[in-house]
């Protein structure tokens, strides 16, 4: 863990940029937030017996791009003990079709020609509708549900107000809410509704966090 971006001591939480040794905890804690996302179960087949490992592996598959591409992805710590995790893609990542021809190969391998073919198309359709030129995309977030409910998001995303406060070209944090219940934690943490995106069957909420002028 390196380059701490913020600390609580008073109540033993702290967030930091991982390292390559916590991608393994990461890719643990994403897998059990996102086993149930609508637009995981739907791009991934969730009928089909090996739903879970195309699932684990295009995780796996994703967090390798951000480290190997040097995106930011943070870790929230109770103690030593990772209770949180959020991964962004930067203002001059090219994000969405311009990934990396390896992740493509690696993940036509795991995930199957399908399923990436959806994932790519999925990031096109949410990117385009953002309005913003340069801006930070939260594409992974977690808390571990154990410590879920008690604050701890709070504090994770103040860590990724903190990244964006880093990077001055960038206009602010975008994400894809599928669930009322990510839409009613990101409008708390004062993001707001831009508007309704549909990937497949599924309807999500983009919603945008703005930096203070």
């Amino acid at each position: 863990m390196t380059d701490m971006v913020i600390e609580k001591e008073n109540v033993g939480i702290r967030a930091t940029y991982l390292a390559a040794e916590d991608l393994k905890l990461a890719a643990s804690l994403l897998y059990q937030a996102y086993h149930d996302d609508p637009v995981f179960l739907e791009i991934f087949n969730s009928q089909k017996e090996d739903y879970e490992q195309r699932l684990r592996a295009s995780i796996r598959e994703e967090l390798g791009a951000f480290w190997q591409a040097k995106q930011p992805m943070v870790g929230l710590y109770l103690g030593e003990a990772m209770v949180g995790v959020a991964c962004l893609n930067g203002p001059d990542d090219g994000l969405g079709s311009e990934r990396y021809w390896h992740w493509r190969l690696k993940m036509l391998l795991s995930a199957g020609y399908f399923s990436t073919k959806q994932m790519i198309e999925k990031e096109n359709l949410v990117l385009s509708a953002v309005p913003l030129k340069k801006f930070h995309m939260l594409s992974f977030i977690a808390i571990h549900p154990l410590h879920q409910h008690h604050g701890f998001g709070h504090y994770l995303m103040a860590a990724v107000n903190t990244v964006l406060e880093e990077h001055p070209s960038s206009e602010g944090v975008a994400v894809y809410a599928t669930t009322d219940k990510y839409r009613k934690f990101f409008s708390d943490v004062d993001y707001e509704l831009i508007k309704e995106v549909s990937v497949g069957n599924v309807s999500g909420a983009l919603m945008v966090h703005y930096r203070e002028s």
